[in-house]
């Protein structure tokens, strides 16, 4: 069965359905609603081998429109409010103090590479995002330009002194990463000096300048509307009025790092990790990533964005630093590891004084102690949180948000007619 990704998900409501079957296409999943010839769908009774009963109903038909408001408009929160939109009953609304076009320290999704590289421990939440996620990203690098997601080769370099240390993404000598099922995998021969391992794979990357407004495009060719607003208390947002005059039905929380400080959330296990990066219009030919040694300073990567958006440089991983200024030493120091190990990047004999550099930029990544939160709020069943993806937001953006979808028709059912038999 052939089925287009712009159509995935899509719900076709019958009048009065009654049966509903799911047929699964490549984690795609399409929900077909037919009516029964043989029961009255009319009727507030009907009669079956168990027989006669009669519900009450504790709220409207669930044919009716759901006011959801999602608050936030990074990477999480675009793509949430994009699969939700996807039902035709969810009318939904963005709100959020950044949009794409804004560069600013406290707003992650411009400042990421992005791109997909595998860092979850095997048999963890996040690892399962991950590989979900894969699926989508590598459908849009293969079949929708217009996302400007695009596959390249990649090699990622683990030091001596890193082996065993760095992390699942930096596999020690002899290892196999358990991602090799989810990347092509081949084993690197030649190593350069100090270089315990290497890792070859074919990955994808994606140029964060038009992927976010492509995300934008598609919410809003399926009628998501986009208001610029700060929150700072989720009460507030929960008595935000759609356009149609609804108040919100259920919320979503995709602030990220933002429900540190919400109030109503104020989430004690968020921190900022600090990065920082660099963009230049050079093209090495392949994405690089190496550990950073004992010392910590030597963490160095490069990845080219599709569509002409140049090579990013990086980086860092600086917990609790919230210094949004570019630090020209520190960019230094990861310049000079990306063409030591990335000397295509340059001309022949040329040092980091060969990168022709466009940009500097500094981003918080949103992490979160526990991994990421995706869930029900404990006091409030009509919201659902959706943050702390750190910095695999977009590797693991699709996969979030199908749960959020899970967790809205989870409340729907929740909230339906209560079946009863007649006293």
């Amino acid at each position: 069965m052939k089925t287009d990704w712009a159509d995935a998900k899509r719900e076709v409501i019958n009048p009065h359905p009654v049966t509903t079957f799911v047929v699964s296409t490549d984690s795609i999943s399409i929900v077909k609603s037919f009516r029964s010839p043989s029961v009255d769908c009319g009727s507030t009774q009907f009669k079956s081998q168990l027989g006669s009963l009669s519900f009450t109903p504790k709220m409207s038909s669930s044919s009716e429109s759901r006011a959801i408001t999602v608050i936030g408009a990074g990477v999480i929160g675009l793509t949430t409010a994009l699969l939700l939109s996807k039902d035709a009953r969810n009318k939904v609304l963005v709100i959020a103090e950044f949009m794409p076009g804004d560069y600013d320290i406290g707003y992650a999704s411009p400042w990421a590479g992005a791109n997909f590289f595998p860092t979850a421990e095997q048999g963890t939440l996040q690892a399962q995002l991950e590989q979900e996620t894969w699926k989508v990203l590598k459908h849009l690098a293969s079949s929708v330009p217009e996302a400007c997601v695009h596959f390249q080769e990649a090699v990622v370099y683990t030091r001596e002194e890193d082996v065993g240390l760095a992390g699942p993404l930096f596999v020690g000598p002899g290892k196999e990463p358990w991602w090799k099922e989810v990347c092509r995998v081949v084993r690197s021969e030649e190593l350069p000096p100090g270089i315990a391992a290497a890792t070859k794979f074919k990955t994808a990357c994606i140029n964060p300048a038009l992927y976010l407004p492509y995300l934008v495009s598609e919410c809003r060719r399926r009628g998501v509307i986009f208001r610029r607003q700060k929150v700072g208390n989720i009460s507030d947002a929960q008595e935000v009025c759609h356009p149609n005059g609804k108040i919100t039905d259920i919320l979503v929380n995709a602030t990220g790092l933002g429900s540190k400080t919400l109030k109503g959330v104020e989430d004690s296990t968020l921190f900022p990790v600090r990065g920082q990066a660099v963009l230049v219009e050079n093209d090495p030919g392949y994405m690089m990533a190496v550990t950073s040694g004992r010392d910590g300073k030597r963490l160095g990567y490069c990845m080219t964005r599709a569509a002409g958006g140049g090579t990013i440089l990086g980086g860092c991983f600086q917990t609790d630093n919230v210094e949004s200024t570019a630090d020209f030493n520190l960019a230094s120091q990861f310049m000079k590891t990306v063409v030591d190990l990335c000397p295509s990047i340059v001309k022949p004999g040329q040092g980091i004084e060969g990168l022709k550099i466009i940009r500097h930029g500094v981003g918080l990544r949103p992490m979160r102690r526990d991994g990421p939160r995706i869930e029900l709020d404990d006091q409030n069943k009509t919201i659902i949180h959706c943050y702390g993806h750190g910095s695999y937001g977009y590797q693991t953006s699709w996969a979030s948000a199908e749960r959020v979808v899970k967790l809205v028709r989870e409340t729907e059912q929740a909230q339906q007619p209560t079946l009863k038999s007649p006293q």
